[in-house]
C-alpha cells in the first residue's frame, strides 16, 4: 500500500524509537524511507544594552546545523542498511518544522509520513500544539503517528 515513507526525526529517544518501528514497517511493506531533518534558520541577533554577542557566522551555523542533521538522519540510514531497506536522506532549512516536514514529503513523492507522537519542543509545544498535530492538521499526505 505505502511505498515511499517520510520519517522525520529530531534525534530524541522517542524519535529514534519511532524510526526503528518505521524501518520495520517499511521492510514488511516493501517500501523505501526518506529520513528527514528540519535544520533551523540562522538566528537573528539583536544588539543593544545587555545583548549577548554570538561570534558564530551564518556559514559556521549552517555547517554545524548540517553536521547535526547528518548525524541525526545517519541513525535512520544505519537502521535501514541493517534491515535492507532503501533509504534516502533529506534536510531542509526552516524554523517551522511542520511546514518543512510536509514540504519534504511532497518533494520526495512520499505517500506516508511516519512520525512520533511528539517532539522535544518543551513548553512551547504544549502551548502552541505539537509539530505532529500541525502535520496532521495541514498535510494532505496520510500520517501514521507512533506512540
Amino acid at each position: 500500500m505505502f511505498k515511499r515513507i517520510l520519517v522525520p526525526t529530531d534525534g530524541s529517544q522517542l524519535s529514534q524509537d519511532t524510526a526503528r518501528r518505521a524501518v520495520s514497517f517499511a521492510r514488511e511493506a516493501g517500501a523505501s524511507i526518506t529520513a528527514f531533518y528540519a535544520k533551523p534558520e540562522y538566528p537573528v541577533t539583536y544588539y543593544g544594552e545587555g545583548a549577548l554577542i554570538d561570534s558564530t557566522t551564518p556559514e559556521q551555523f549552517a555547517e554545524l546545523a548540517e553536521q547535526q542533521a547528518q548525524q541525526v538522519i545517519g541513525f535512520v540510514d544505519n537502521l535501514c542498511q541493517e534491515a535492507g531497506v532503501v533509504c534516502n536522506k533529506m534536510t531542509l532549512t526552516c524554523d517551522v518544522p511542520y511546514e518543512a516536514i510536509i514540504e519534504a514529503a511532497t518533494q520526495s513523492g512520499c505517500d506516508l509520513i511516519f512520525m512520533a507522537s511528539h517532539g522535544r519542543r518543551g513548553f512551547s509545544g504544549l502551548l502552541l500544539g505539537s509539530e505532529t498535530n500541525k502535520v496532521l492538521t495541514h498535510s494532505k499526505i496520510p500520517v501514521l503517528v507512533y506512540r
